[in-house]
């Protein structure tokens, strides 16, 4: 089965997208971020976690709902990336309102850590470095693998070693020991990151709804087919 002439295509393998990888990382780096740094009964800490994991769960429903509905995945993919832009302006308003710079994304420590984190750089450039050598944000390189195997949500150790690369593990160790001004950055980092390849993400879902059409179209030449 799952011909090309199969009525529901495969679907539901989010969990090898790199844009699922690294959105997941942004969630757990927001709950670590948001345990240091945001007051706990604030509605900034809530809104801010809840941004985070909304990005990581519309991936996946729309993944699992592309079996029947293309038009559903990108929809829910565009839900994801807006989370995660809503995500990037807390991030900025924070260190904003607490006088901290938000690096430049030419910097050389800035450049360093997207292409760490897009798996451009093999040696540990400092995504752990913490306030030197490199950390912080933007939209990735070209890095849009479809690779990873995971096998869950958030932050059950169990589970991190299938979901997250060597660069994600560091970032997130980076978190836990880093000041404010750059923890703020790595974050901004890797949701720049997700948001890049949700985006190239959906470039590739409407290219394919347009050149394929949906399952619309599929039930109707399948039902022709099989008169």
């Amino acid at each position: 089965m799952n011909g090309s002439h199969d009525l529901i295509l495969p679907h539901g393998g989010y969990r090898r997208l790199r844009s699922f990888a690294v959105a997941l990382a942004a969630y757990d780096g927001t709950v670590i971020f948001c345990e240091r740094f945001v007051d706990k009964r604030s509605r900034t800490h809530d809104q801010m976690v809840q941004a985070a994991r909304s990005g990581v769960q519309n991936i996946a429903e729309g993944s699992l709902a592309s079996g029947t509905s293309k038009k559903t995945e990108l929809k829910l993919t565009g839900v994801a990336r807006a989370s995660l832009g809503e995500l990037i302006r807390d991030y900025e308003d924070f260190l904003r309102q607490n006088n901290l710079p938000v690096w430049d994304k030419e910097s050389p420590r800035v450049r360093a850590m997207r292409a760490r984190l897009a798996g451009k750089l093999t040696k540990a450039v400092g995504v752990s470095d913490g306030a030197d050598r490199s950390d912080k944000s933007d939209k990735s390189d070209k890095s849009d693998k479809s690779d990873k195997s995971d096998k869950s949500d958030k932050s059950d150790k169990s589970d991190r070693s299938d979901v997250f690369d060597e660069p994600l593990l560091a970032a997130l160790r980076a978190l836990r020991v880093s000041t404010a001004e750059v923890s703020a950055n790595i974050m901004l980092c890797l949701s720049h990151q997700a948001s890049y390849l949700l985006k190239r993400q959906m470039d590739r879902l409407e290219s394919d709804f347009v050149q394929n059409g949906g399952f619309t179209e599929r039930l109707y030449n399948y039902r022709k087919e099989h008169r």
